[in-house]
């Protein structure tokens, strides 16, 4: 997997298609679930639905990223994403919605600084814009970081 070219699918992007194509939910209903507005439920799960494609279509490897999430009250990770907790049916948010996260900075969402964290020991480093975090190594005990803004 490792040498295969890479698609990245975020977690607002899985969840509508999650809600979308596996629950068999309308976009109305499942951008309610999301608490977001139709017409974004509409341009997310259309950008996942052309990633997914061109990941079956050229053979190249689906990753899911986006950092960590509150599932029931505690924080856990999608698969694959370092040594963290996580599993199958990541749920919703902190807030009851879906994966939806505020905060953000350069190339981020909202103004605050947007940090590439450790999963596996919480370390935090500022996160670069075009450096994707998943390629920094975290220096306290060598994991891969992730995205968390």
């Amino acid at each position: 997997m490792r040498a295969l070219e890479e698609v990245t699918l975020t977690l607002d992007e899985l969840e509508a298609l999650r809600l979308a194509d596996f629950e068999g939910l309308y976009q109305e209903q499942a951008a309610e679930k999301m608490n977001i507005s139709r017409a974004t439920f509409a341009r997310i799960v259309e950008s996942a639905r052309k990633k997914v494609a061109d990941a079956i279509l050229h053979g190249k490897a689906l990753r899911v990223e986006g950092g960590p999430v509150i599932v029931e009250g505690r924080m856990v990770m999608p698969i694959g994403q370092g040594k963290g907790q996580g599993g199958p049916g990541l749920g919703r948010g902190p807030c009851g919605g879906g994966m939806r996260r505020g905060g953000g900075g350069p190339g981020g969402r909202g103004g605050a600084p947007a940090w590439c964290v450790c999963p596996s020991c919480g370390e935090r480093a500022p996160h670069v814009p075009g450096e994707p975090c998943n390629q920094k190594i975290c220096p306290k005990c060598g994991s891969r970081m992730v995205r968390a803004d």
